[in-house]
């Protein structure tokens, strides 16, 4: 599997991605750098990783969704590449509108750092078909602008079309229905806030991230 990490001003997770995908997987992992135009040739995954991009200045995400990059990035996503965004990931990707909603600060106004569990709300996507049933998993919550929100039609389409991906177990920040992951109609983007990239080895309290990774190297045959 050929995979790119990109990389925003204020990026703080990128090397964690980095790290996670290539111990999931065994592959190598670029790093692109936001200023840049293009992608490298190849590539079955793109990751767009948490972090503070552009200190969160104005709405989260909100710049980052007007780097060079993400014009490659829209147009690998429009030729069936998977796309992950995990945490300031899921921000960018709803900036940019390449997924619906979009993220509101927490109910409770309180950072939230700790580890949590997750419903496989859909385990039959390219995301999460290596869970083979697992029901539950867990990863680690860091944020403070996490609170999904989408408006009626939008959630019901969601919902309809199996677009909710992850759900959590105990609601850490308000996120309507308990939403804590989405996918696109087409089924190859995925917003997350939870961070899989935090929950790739035992060592870290959880190894249930890297079966995500590894579910989309799976599905890139």
């Amino acid at each position: 599997m050929s995979a790119a990490v990109i990389v925003f001003p204020g990026s703080n997770c990128d090397r964690d991605c980095k790290v996670a995908v290539e111990r999931s997987t065994g592959e190598q992992v670029e790093m692109v750098w936001h200023q840049e135009t293009e992608l490298p040739a190849g590539l079955d995954l793109i990751v767009l990783p948490g972090g503070f991009s552009y200190g969160d200045y104005l709405r989260c995400g909100a710049m980052a969704a007007l780097s060079p990059i993400m014009q490659a990035v829209k147009k690998a996503a429009d030729d069936g590449v998977a796309v992950v965004g995990i945490c300031n990931g899921f921000q960018i990707l709803c900036e940019a509108g390449m997924l619906p909603g979009a993220l509101l600060k927490n109910a409770g106004l309180k950072y939230v750092c700790k580890p949590v569990g997750l419903t496989v709300a859909n385990g039959q996507t390219r995301f999460t078909s290596g869970y083979q049933g697992q029901r539950e998993v867990i990863m680690t919550q860091g944020n403070g602008d996490g609170n999904y929100f989408a408006d009626a039609e939008t959630l019901a389409r969601l919902e309809g079309e199996g677009q909710v991906v992850f759900r959590y177990v105990d609601n850490p920040n308000g996120s309507v229905a308990d939403i804590a992951g989405i996918q696109n109609a087409r089924g190859n983007v995925l917003g997350m806030m939870p961070h899989p990239d935090r929950a790739f080895e035992d060592e870290l309290g959880s190894a249930d991230g890297a079966i995500l990774f590894r579910s989309i190297y799976a599905a890139a045959g």
